[in-house]
């Protein structure tokens, strides 16, 4: 039997399985990326609110999370985001810079996935959607590889078939399956920039919140972040709740300043003096949402009166509440609405500059499925663009 035969055979079409199939074809080399899905890049499409939020102008590796943080260096420095938004500008998509170096389509994510489709057409790269992989065995002269449709030879296989993360869009994880049958190790995968929940007690209390956003500081450890911050109906959302969940760990504390920026127990103390007779709720709402406001004065036995019967301790429990909001989250939403998974294959085993494993010549893996985890606002794009151009160099 005569098997169709590739350079290269790219396991997943997202943003770096994509980006290595375009760099591949462009060196010449025969590519072929599959993908079960019915259309490609569909993380691309519903990122950002789908509008693409395709890289960070200040992404180095310290905006990362891995077991060896400094793995993703070289493929950081060599693929930059300055060259993705230079494509990104070749194509005429306007784009513009949110906040904190985030860039964001103005129009559709489809065109970001347009533009990889139009990149791999010109680098003769053949796409086959809604085909899968079955099998795969080494052979002397690269892979024998089982899909849905047939089986294909290659001598470079590149695994760029992402996490666990949102599973009603087909995550799997394949590409940890196929890590294991080559031995590969795996870094514990857990759900990352995901919303934390509350116990049921304290969901109880504070379910009146459900839709309050704010501007906090939200810590774990030394690590914190300041963005936005949105009460939910199962514990909280929102940008800086995101960013910690990936360092977050069951039985940890999470701390939150909800007024940043703003001595809560000096401004207290001030309307005290000034304003004596205004309700604690009052008070509290000119730092805080009012319904914010009115539950943390709820809470404290010493402050159901007028400010100017708040002794110094009242106040100092208030403004605690205020700026140093601790608690105990009781878990996370899952990989259900995490927008990446933590953790994967471990780096140990690739080399940093090609991807490539060390132990298995021409056996690639790329992005997510790899150990390394970006901060929320185009990181984790950035990271496959770059591994995804770094592998394609090689393969």
């Amino acid at each position: 039997m005569i098997l169709e035969t590739f350079d290269v055979l790219v396991i997943g079409a997202g943003a770096a399985g994509m980006m290595c199939a375009i760099e591949a074809g462009k060196r010449g080399r025969s590519v072929l990326i599959i993908d079960h899905a019915k259309a490609p890049g569909e993380k691309i499409r519903i990122s950002g609110g789908g509008r693409c939020n395709f890289t960070n102008t200040g992404a180095t590796h310290l905006n990362f999370l891995s077991a060896n943080p400094k793995f993703c260096v070289s493929a950081l420095r060599r693929y930059r985001p300055r060259d993705f938004i230079a494509l990104v500008e070749r194509y005429g998509i306007a784009y513009h810079e949110k906040t904190l170096g985030q860039l964001f389509c103005d129009g559709s994510a489809k065109q970001i996935i347009d533009m990889l489709l139009t990149e791999m057409k010109a680098a003769r790269v053949v796409l086959r959607l809604e085909t899968s992989f079955q099998d795969v065995t080494k052979t002397e002269s690269g892979f024998e590889v089982t899909l849905s449709s047939g089986k294909v030879a290659c001598a470079s296989l590149v695994v760029a078939c992402g996490g666990k993360s949102i599973p009603k869009m087909g995550a799997t994880g394949l590409g940890y399956e196929i890590a294991k049958e080559f031995g590969i190790g795996l870094v514990e995968t857990r759900p990352a920039l995901v919303p934390l929940t509350f116990e049921a007690g304290m969901l109880a209390r504070l379910t009146p919140l459900s839709g309050v956003a704010l501007d906090a500081v939200v810590a774990h450890g030394r690590t914190k972040f300041r963005e936005g911050m949105l009460f939910t109906h199962r514990g909280l959302s929102g940008p800086s709740i995101l960013q910690i969940s990936s360092y977050w760990r069951e039985g940890d504390e999470i701390r939150v300043d909800m007024a940043p920026g703003v001595d809560a127990l000096a401004a207290l103390k001030a309307a005290r003096t000034a304003s004596p007779r205004q309700a604690v709720a009052t008070v509290l709402s000119t730092l805080l949402p009012k319904r914010v406001a009115q539950l943390i004065a709820e809470d404290e036995d010493g402050a159901k009166g007028n400010i100017a019967d708040c002794s110094d301790k009242v106040l100092g429990r208030l403004a605690a509440a205020v700026n140093a909001w601790t608690f105990k989250p009781v878990g996370s939403e899952g990989y259900r609405t995490a927008e990446v998974t933590l953790g994967g294959v471990d780096t140990d085993a690739l080399d940093s500059r090609t991807l490539e494993t060390k132990a298995v010549p021409g056996l690639y893996f790329i992005g997510e499925v790899v150990d390394v985890t970006g901060w929320l606002g185009g990181y984790n794009f950035q990271w496959a663009w770059a591994s995804g151009w770094s592998a394609g160099q090689s393969v």
